[in-house]
């Protein structure tokens, strides 16, 4: 799993989307190319963001609902919780 988070991390566009989620979640499709388009100046198809959500969604870092024939992109945070948890050591060292 760290693999897949960690990949999807690596790409600046993905983390582009993840920044555009997290100021607000439950997007579409077009409204995420919209941003990315407009306050991004990222000149990327449809298709691509399609494949980037893809990668997101396989990290577990977006989670998708549907409601009729809209399709919803949510961000999900619980993955880079447990990777900070991973590495997290207690501070024994304080005096």
């Amino acid at each position: 799993m760290a693999d897949d988070l960690f990949k999807a991390l690596a790409d600046p566009t993905r983390r582009t989307i993840l920044d555009e989620l997290a100021e607000r979640s439950g997007q579409t499709l077009f409204e995420i190319c919209s941003r990315l388009s407009m306050k991004h100046q990222l000149g990327i198809s449809r298709q691509a963001v399609s494949q980037h959500l893809a990668v997101l969604e396989g990290a577990g870092l977006v989670e998708t609902r549907r409601e009729g024939r809209y399709k919803f992109h949510d961000l999900n945070t619980a993955p880079l919780q447990q990777i900070t948890e991973r590495w997290l050591v207690p501070d024994t060292h304080r005096s």
